[in-house]
């Protein structure tokens, strides 16, 4: 919800004013959006059962974050929770400025009763995301909500503007109450089933979405679940794909799509049928029960309710979906945030300066369940990495701590750190041992999704990778006892997350730490650290520095 007048919003801009008077961080004249959120609880029923869910300004899910290309986004947030509270921001890339980024290794949480003022920009980024809590279990309260970064109007986009343009969030959900899920992770155990699956915050048939027939609309869907992959379809309609987590892409036609969680798309859906309702369905892929939602498309003169079975979906077919997978690509001639065409960075053509490989495994650590990458499963420190690093405290972590390949040892805790150069071109093979469908986000980065199939990676896999159009994203989903590579130039300094969007995973240790580092202390490759961070941990009592 954007404001203009509240104290809180002006000294945020005060803020911001005097931070360019001094680094220039910003170009004067990229444009600012204010925010002011209040965080707090409230009761939801989305299932139907009274629940204590986490309200961003009386709203559940949060309201849509809408900004253009390049804009500053000040977004002063006040936690009235009783505990700590952090927002992350999925796919925005934070160029520059890992300290902004709303992870417990980067940033202090928010205390109780108090409030933090972010201060990001979408630099050079377009496209569908979602904004997320970050810490405890939160995220199974609710606290997110949509993000929309729209083409400056000087950028050519791909299709027409659309008559409307929506926000879709879709997850799975327990109706257990967050705490209670925390404490059981904290206890070794593992979660049960989710109960059932929302869209925009409502169960069966609670959210509409109402069109006029004959016009096209835009669908931003975006998993803000906690571990299923969901099919999306729409009854009676077909959806034309044209963006992917800021890609455009091939604009390709399907009738269902798999988006696993922590994904986000965008489609095209024009209204082309008789004026009636439609339902609009999400449902749960690889698992034994099948969750199924529903919402409803409801056309503006209609005045039949929603009839017939509702649409089927695909279940357990892993081949079809990794077939959709592969033949979603990217746009070439299209513009992306700036007017040059997407294909004119040739990412097939760099050489690769270092491979890494990452394994997932689950075992028993000390009579408790965890979760690892390259056996390290990963326990916080006392301080945010970013800080640590910035002042220079030993001791709360050490790069090189997680290993590029598989070391086949037991798994085992620590605070892992990858270390890596600015500017290396890397490949990353994410490979998946295990029965389920696992999915991997990169804070701070897109990256070209060159291959995946099944069994294991080997140097002759490349002989199949897609160097001329492959998606470039910021999430990807890895298949059961499958893998799959990625390309991603490191370009942007900072202390970056690598995790598991399965959220129990994540919690319990599949994640890590990539420290993308630049020996060259300089505002050319990284901003200081803002002068309103939050200092916590070792670093409590060190100052930021002078206006």
């Amino acid at each position: 919800m954007l404001t203009g007048s509240s104290f809180c919003q002006m000294s945020a801009a005060i803020l911001v004013l005097l931070l360019l008077a001094v680094i220039g961080v910003v170009q004067a004249e990229d444009p600012y959006r204010f925010f002011n959120w209040n965080v707090t609880y409230g009761d939801i029923f989305p299932l139907g059962v009274k629940q204590k869910g986490i309200l961003i300004n009386g709203q559940f899910p949060g309201p849509d974050l809408y900004s253009v290309t390049n804009d500053n986004l000040i977004i002063n947030v006040h936690n009235s929770l009783d505990e700590p509270f952090l927002l992350s921001w999925n796919g925005v890339q934070q160029r520059r400025n890992s300290y902004e980024d709303g992870v417990y290794g980067t940033t202090c949480p928010i205390p109780p009763g108090k409030n933090f003022t972010y201060i990001l920009q979408v630099k050079d980024q377009i496209g569908s995301f979602f904004y997320f809590p970050s810490l405890a279990f939160h995220k199974a309260a609710g606290g997110f909500g949509g993000i929309r970064i729209l083409s400056r109007p000087r950028i050519p986009v791909p299709f027409p503007d659309p008559a409307g343009d929506f926000t879709v969030l879709i997850g799975d959900w327990f109706k257990t109450d967050h705490k209670k899920l925390k404490a059981r992770l904290d206890g070794g155990h593992k979660l049960h089933f989710p109960d059932g699956i929302l869209i925009n915050g409502h169960g069966p048939n609670g959210a509409s979405f109402t069109v006029e027939q004959g016009k096209t609309y835009r669908f931003r869907i975006s998993n803000v679940g906690l571990q299923n992959t969901l099919n999306f379809r729409i009854q009676g309609h077909k959806m034309k794909l044209v963006e992917v987590e800021g890609t455009h892409t091939v604009q390709t036609i399907y009738e269902s799509l798999d988006v696993h969680v922590g994904q986000s798309y965008s489609v095209l859906v024009t209204m082309d049928q008789a004026e009636r309702n439609f339902y609009i369905v999400a449902s749960t892929r690889f698992t034994h029960k099948i969750l199924t939602t529903t919402a409803t498309l409801h056309y503006s003169n209609s005045h039949k309710a929603v009839s017939g079975p509702v649409p089927g979906g695909p279940t357990y077919q892993i081949d079809w979906s990794l077939n959709q997978a592969r033949s979603i690509r990217t746009n070439l001639s299209a513009s992306g945030p700036r007017p040059n065409p997407q294909g004119s960075y040739h990412y097939g053509l760099i050489n690769i300066t270092r491979t890494i490989k990452l394994v997932s495994s689950a075992a028993q650590v000390n009579g408790k369940q965890r979760y690892a990458v390259n056996s390290v499963s990963f326990v916080p420190a006392d301080t945010p990495l970013k800080l640590a690093d910035y002042f220079k405290i030993g001791g709360v972590f050490r790069v090189g701590s997680i290993s590029d390949n598989p070391t086949g040892k037991r798994m085992y805790l620590d605070t892992s750190v990858m270390g890596a150069d600015f500017r290396a071109f890397v490949e990353i093979v994410f490979e998946n041992r295990e029965s389920i469908v696992q999915s991997w986000h990169i804070d701070g980065y897109a990256f070209w999704v060159v291959g995946m199939d099944g069994g294991l990676w080997t140097p002759e896999s490349r002989n199949q990778y897609n160097l001329r159009d492959a998606v470039s994203r910021s999430t990807a989903q890895v298949y059961p006892r499958s893998w799959t590579a990625i390309y991603m130039a490191l370009d942007n300094v900072g202390m970056w997350n690598v995790r598991s969007e399965f959220w129990a995973r994540q919690y319990l240790g599949q994640q890590f730490y990539l420290r993308v580092y630049s020996p060259v202390e300089s505002v050319r490759d990284e901003y200081p650290i803002p002068k309103n961070a939050l200092l916590c941990g070792r670093a409590k009592g060190k100052s930021t520095r002078p206006l």
